[in-house]
């Protein structure tokens, strides 16, 4: 059967049963107007979510928040600043610390990037309570809550290497007092003698001679 006595017999199939003919065409138009709204959907998603557009995200390290906005913006990205982290001195300023995603890293066009900032110094931490304790554990604790033992000096006092006071940059300082986290702090020991005993001890010796 040649083809086109075949398409002759479909067109008389139809021309017997009229109402399926109207179904028939207008199925296909429903097809075709399926495919054409896929095709449109599929490039407006495309359109909407950049697709296969991507930016390299810049290295912010170290540059103030203007500076990084500014680059961020040049990049059509975004940014959101979370919560500053504790001080790092390897870090300008109120610079940024860090950053995520890190750099180098491809995203979407209009991707938030999230930054984090150097404070401009240390946060202030409680001074804990040291005093009447030995010099060993007032050292650890102070040690604990980011303070350093930079000096030591010895009193007269019975109880020999008893913490009996506190001094930051030369002034006396107590428990509870707020310091920048990283001070150095310095100790005032007992030496193990009784408050005024070499000063006897020295008038006893004159007297005797």
């Amino acid at each position: 059967m040649s083809f086109s006595n075949f398409l002759g017999k479909v067109k008389g199939f139809f021309n017997r049963f009229p109402l399926l003919k109207v179904i028939s065409k207008q199925a296909g138009i429903a097809i075709v107007i399926v495919i054409v709204l896929v095709f449109l959907i599929t490039k407006w998603l495309d359109f909407s979510t950049n697709h296969g557009e991507f930016k390299t995200v810049p290295d912010l390290a170290k540059l103030s928040f203007e500076d990084a906005k500014v680059k961020l913006e040049e990049n059509e990205l975004n940014y959101f600043i979370q919560d500053t982290i504790n001080y790092n001195p390897d870090f300008p300023a109120f610079s940024i610390i860090e950053q995520h995603p890190v750099a180098g890293k491809k995203v979407k066009e209009g991707r938030k990037i999230y930054l984090k900032i150097n404070p401009s110094k240390y946060r202030e931490v409680s001074i804990p309570h040291v005093i009447q304790i030995t010099r060993r554990t007032a050292e650890s604790t102070l040690n604990a809550v980011g303070f350093t033992v930079e000096k030591v000096t010895y009193k007269d006092n019975i109880g020999k290497d008893m913490v009996l006071g506190l001094k930051y940059k030369g002034k006396s300082i107590k428990p509870n007092d707020r310091l920048p986290k990283m001070s150095k702090i310095e100790l005032i020991l007992g030496n193990g003698k009784r408050p005024g005993a070499s000063n006897t001890d020295e008038n006893e010796n004159n007297a005797g001679e």
